[in-house]
Parts: structure tokens; C-alpha cells; sequence
């Protein structure tokens, strides 16, 4: 299944769902209607039996954050619009439920590099700007940025990167810990597609519950003996589906599994 707007469009084919911003003229900077088609696009994939899902944007970049040209500052509702327009963005994007994929090439500037960072998984073209350089607009951080880079580089890192404004590119990214790796950019949507294809046709339902749990260790803080107690929930409930029994057929039976997401 396939539809096309003008500024996102989105496929559904297999079980895998590709989210592609759609602006490239503008290095996919989003205006308010475009962050309606991206909601309006999940919206479609949650609605399928969708078992992974790519989020990437078209032309030279991933998405160059919000689109600032016609904002007058005198007049911007900033919070407003971060708080009703952008965070259920971030939101939805990281609550998906099944395993979500970023792929990111050229700019990857706030809202951007929050879509980017609130997928499971995020693979740069080695020659990405990933980073948002609010500090030469006096701005802050938004789109969940204090929380991803903490996560994933510490304090001392994340304000550096705040401080200076500083880009990275998707090597250094990668070799930070911002993104789980770098790949030569012809190569960057072959590869993130086949990572999406394999998770799709693996036990989905174990990976939901997987994903369910680490989003409580890092907004929960769980402690360990909180943790097993949650894995052993999931386990039980994992145990009583039909990607179990069939993962446990194929290993006794030395032959590949074949998951169904049931």
C-alpha cells in the first residue's frame, strides 16, 4: 500500500512501514502541515500489522529541524508550539511500538535530530551534520535533546555540544555514541533497510515487550531487582505466543525460524 501527499509520503509493504519527509528543496525543514502529514503517516502505520518501521528524509538531508523562515520571534509561541506541536511528535515517534529506524544523511538540526534520536535505532551517512546549533539563534535544546544527548554522552558532552553549537558529522556521531553507527552514504538506505527487514521478520512481540522495558529503565530509573522482576512478566507472557513455540521448534529442530509477530 502506497499514498503520497505533498510534503510526506509513507509505504506499508510486507509488514515494513517507510515514513520519507518529502521537502528536500528545503532540506526537509518542517513546516506545521508537514509535522500533521508525518502524524497523519503514523497514524496509518499503527492502524497495520506493522512490524518495523524507517523514518528519512529525502534529497541531501534528513531533516533540517523547524522551518524558521516565516517565524517572526516577536510573535512566536514558542512553548505553545513545542508543547501542542512538536513534543507529541517526539512522543509518538519513541512510543511506536514496533522497532523504528532513523536513517540520516546531511543536516539532522533540532526538531530533526529529535525524530532522528527518538527512534530505537539511528544509522548516519558518514558524512551527516548532526547536532542543533541553538546557541547562535539564543535558543534552547528542544525536541527531547537534553534527554537524548544525556543518555547517550553524558553531561559534560551534551553541554559542550550545547555551548558551542557544534556539528557532528555522522562518523563522529557514531564514534560518540550518538548514533549507533556510520555507514559510506551509498550505502546509508540499503543498509538501514535491511537491518528494518530483518528486525520485521524476527519474534516482534518479544522485541515490543524489550522495547516497552527499556523506555521504564531509562524514564523509571528501575533498579536491578525491578528489572527482573519486569523480564520475568514479559518472559511469561512471551512464552505464550506463537513466535515461542516456534522459536523453540526451529532451535530444536536446527532449521531458521519463521516469526509471524503473534
Amino acid at each position: 500500500m502506497q499514498t503520497q501527499t505533498t510534503l510526506v509520503s509513507h509505504t506499508i509493504d510486507g509488514g515494513l512501514a517507510e515514513i520519507v519527509l518529502n521537502r528536500p528543496d528545503k532540506l526537509n525543514a518542517l513546516t506545521l502541515d508537514m509535522i500533521e502529514q508525518v502524524h497523519a503517516a503514523l497514524q496509518a502505520a499503527e492502524a497495520q500489522p506493522v512490524r518495523a518501521l524507517i523514518l528519512r528524509g529525502e534529497g541531501r538531508a534528513f531533516c533540517a529541524g523547524r522551518d524558521l523562515s516565516g517565524v517572526d520571534p516577536a510573535t512566536d509561541d514558542a512553548e505553545r508550539v513545542l508543547a501542542e506541536v512538536v513534543n507529541p511528535l517526539i512522543r509518538r515517534v519513541r512510543e511506536f511500538r514496533a522497532p523504528t529506524f532513523a536513517a540520516v544523511q546531511g543536516a539532522c538540526l533540532g526538531v530533526g535530530l529529535g525524530l532522528a534520536l527518538a527512534c530505537d535505532v539511528v544509522i548516519a551517512a558518514e558524512d551527516a551534520r548532526i547536532g542543533s546549533p541553538f546557541a547562535r539563534i539564543g535558543a534552547v535544546l528542544d525536541s527531547g535533546g537534553h534527554a537524548f544527548f544525556v543518555e547517550r554522552l553524558g553531561s559534560h558532552r551534551a553541554l559542550e555540544l550545547i555551548y558551542t553549537g557544534r556539528l557532528l558529522s555522522g562518523t563522529e556521531a557514531a564514534a560518540w555514541n550518538l548514533v549507533n553507527r556510520s555507514v559510506a552514504n551509498d550505502r546509508l538506505l540499503a543498509e538501514v533497510r535491511e537491518i528494518a527487514s530483518a528486525a520485521a521478520s524476527g519474534p516482534t512481540l518479544a522485541f515490543e515487550s524489550s522495547k516497552r522495558l527499556i523506555h521504564r529503565v531509562l524514564d523509571e530509573h528501575l533498579s536491578l531487582e525491578e528489572v527482573l522482576g519486569a523480564e520475568a512478566a514479559a518472559q511469561g507472557a512471551a512464552s505464550r505466543t506463537d513466535d515461542y513455540r516456534e522459536g523453540f521448534a526451529a532451535f530444536q529442530t536446527k532449521r531458521a525460524p519463521r516469526f509471524t509477530g503473534t
